[in-house]
């Protein structure tokens, strides 16, 4: 059994982050959960989508964000409880449904867990999706730990269907992949079996409908205002003249700085955890009798600006600041050392540095730049690519997953990236417009997700642009989820349509499509030229499996390789034009880690004396 399904309650148990986000929801009786995977929530996805095989949990992996969230939307108008998760950048993704949903509301509880990435560990942007909440009119809540989250996680669903509208569940990578202690609650058996009432009057969003269905947003959200005074996730900590208002993990900055400093009994601390709308009521209250206020949050200043316009409105003329150059930045995570400078210098209190540590005896530390793995089939591609092109000149747009680390040298095969999808899209517009041919790199699961919008608006409009779909069988960055293409039979999963890319691709009207095995270097050069070479819309579909997927399917495993002294020549092309992880140069010469190395023989074909030959023994 899951251990998220054990129905023990009082039962502590270390989980990450997400895991209690997962328990939480299962605790509330969720029945339909839905995802497009994304870092840092990718381990929440995971955990529902293995309950699902045990339990009467409904989940899937669904094409993109704005599909995962109108299933879970349908599902929440069906009268069932319903999660969708995503990363902060999948909102934008699903915001065209999630504006609108929240006139059209739900019958059961709605989640909408979004996990934002301060420092970008593994994102295009730092965005602060509290503003989402904001911007629909919706409730937020940030938990601060995982307890907290847990709790939260069940809340929100109560929230919900209080007010009949979504609730938006904000994490941060923090929360999303700290380990802690939980408790477990009791198990809440879910209603699996919906039905739907038609009212097509309030669930049918043409004008004259939804201008009314914005009124009762208003109301609602007037309603929520009154909640988030009250809520048990608003509360105030000490008594001191000095203020720190704080959330989500920002509190535990504030209060281990505090401590620190030797300053908590001058302090009292405002911790928000239910967000949006922020409660009026309390933060007004909080101000009197205090001498400043510092508001601690990450990101941007959603809290410091409703905090001042708050003052504003009461008369209330003390500091409040929290964004500044002395202060805290809209940049990045927030660290202990700079939580304690920014308190330090605001409230004026002596802040004696650390004493610098002395690393004099310890070796640099070598640098580990992002790298694909070993034998990935993404440098076999663009080996290919550029041998290909070696007599042209081309730029590459790419998209989101793994093959964006082409960017970096040797392979220097990404010129340009906005967000997923953007590759074939950005593709047309410089193909029209530049003298370069222009050949875009997509991945698999990008594809169905936002690349097929694309590649049809180049056919319409006959761009002279060559699409390479990096096919390796899976969603690899964000840790092997299927995606519509994938082949879940080998995974051990029946049920399932396999779509296959190259007949969408066709069908999309592509009259020059190729598919190649990267692991033939010669013959995908060949092929990839004659791409190339033709006018108008190309695609070229790159078709092997992930190495590591392919490991974890048990596929066999091939010889690692060597390096025959005697026939090499120190040409180092193997080294200077693949930058494989498994070679390395030692002593002035290039060896092979035959722990890393997988066998895929890419570099045994670039050798030009063909030193590199399989281990025998």
């Amino acid at each position: 059994m899951h251990k998220l399904l054990l129905d023990q309650p009082g039962k502590e148990m270390l989980v990450l982050g997400n895991e209690a986000i997962a328990r939480g929801a299962v605790e509330a009786g969720v029945a339909c959960a839905t995802t497009y995977p994304g870092t840092p929530s990718s381990e929440l996805s995971l955990a529902f989508f293995q309950m699902s095989k045990e339990s009467d949990l409904y989940f899937e992996y669904s094409t993109n964000e704005k599909v995962a969230l109108e299933v879970a939307a349908a599902a929440a108008n069906a009268g069932i409880r319903s999660m969708c998760v995503m990363k902060h950048v999948g909102v934008n993704v699903a915001a065209d449904a999630l504006m609108t949903l929240a006139y059209i509301g739900v019958k059961a509880g709605m989640v909408l867990l979004t996990a934002d990435d301060p420092f970008m560990f593994s994102s295009q942007n730092e965005q602060d999706n509290r503003y989402y909440g904001k911007m629909a009119g919706l409730c937020v809540l940030e938990p601060s730990s995982l307890p907290e989250a847990k709790a939260m996680a069940t809340y929100a669903f109560e929230l919900s269907e209080k007010l009949g509208e979504p609730v938006i569940l904000r994490t941060t990578t923090r929360i999303n992949h700290s380990t802690g202690a939980i408790t477990l609650g009791e198990l809440v058996k879910p209603n699996i079996k919906g039905s739907f009432t038609k009212d097509p009057f309030n669930l049918v969003a043409i004008p004259a409908v939804s201008r009314r269905l914005h009124t009762r947003l208003l109301q609602r959200l007037a309603e929520a205002e009154k909640i988030t005074d009250q809520t048990d996730f608003n509360y105030v900590q000490g008594e001191g003249a000095w203020g720190i208002v704080c959330n989500g993990v920002s509190y535990n900055y504030v209060c281990d700085a505090l401590n620190d400093l030797g300053v908590a009994e001058k302090v009292s601390i405002l911790r928000i955890g239910f967000s949006n709308p922020m409660p009026v009521a309390k933060v007004t209250e909080f101000l009197k009798g205090k001498e400043k206020i510092l508001v601690a949050e990450e990101g941007e200043p959603f809290m410091e600006e409703a905090v001042r316009s708050m003052a504003q409105e009461v008369g209330c003329t003390i500091p409040i600041k929290g964004k500044g150059p002395e202060l805290f930045s809209r940049e990045g995570e927030f660290d202990p050392a700079g939580v304690r400078k920014a308190i330090a210098g605001f409230f004026g209190v002596d802040l004696a540095p650390a004493a610098a540590l002395d690393l004099s005896d310890l070796p640099e530390i070598p640098a580990r730049p992002p790298n694909l793995c070993a034998g990935c089939t993404h440098r076999a591609v663009f080996y290919e690519v550029k041998k290909a092109a070696e007599d042209m000149e081309i730029m590459h747009p790419t998209d989101i997953g793994c093959y964006t680390l082409g960017v970096l040298p040797p392979l220097s095969s990404a010129d340009f990236l906005i967000c997923m999808g953007s590759s074939i899209s950005t593709g047309c517009g410089f193909s029209k417009f530049i003298d370069q041919k222009v050949v875009t790199y997509i991945g698999d699961s990008t594809f169905f997700h936002s690349g097929v919008p694309g590649l049809i608006n180049a056919v319409h409009n006959n761009h002279n642009v060559t699409m390479v779909i990096l096919d390796n069988g899976t969603t690899a960055m964000t840790g092997h989820q299927p995606n519509p293409g994938v082949d879940r039979d080998a995974m051990g999963q029946e049920g399932y349509n396999r779509i296959s890319i190259e007949n969408v691709v066709k069908g999309l009207g592509v009259e020059s499509v190729t598919v190649i095995k990267p692991y033939k270097v010669q013959k995908s050069v060949d092929a990839i030229k004659e791409a190339l070479a033709y006018q108008g819309v190309s695609v070229i579909i790159a078709q092997e499996l992930c190495p590591l997927y392919a490991k974890a399917l048990k596929r066999p495993v091939k010889k690692p390789f060597r390096i025959d002294m005697e026939k090499c020549k120190d040409h180092r092309l193997c080294v200077d034009a693949l930058g494989c992880p498994a070679m390395y140069v030692e002593n002035n010469k290039v060896a092979i880690n035959a722990e890393q190395c997988i066998g895929c023989a890419v570099c045994a074909q670039v050798c030009p004396e063909h030193a590199i030959v399989p281990i025998r023994d």
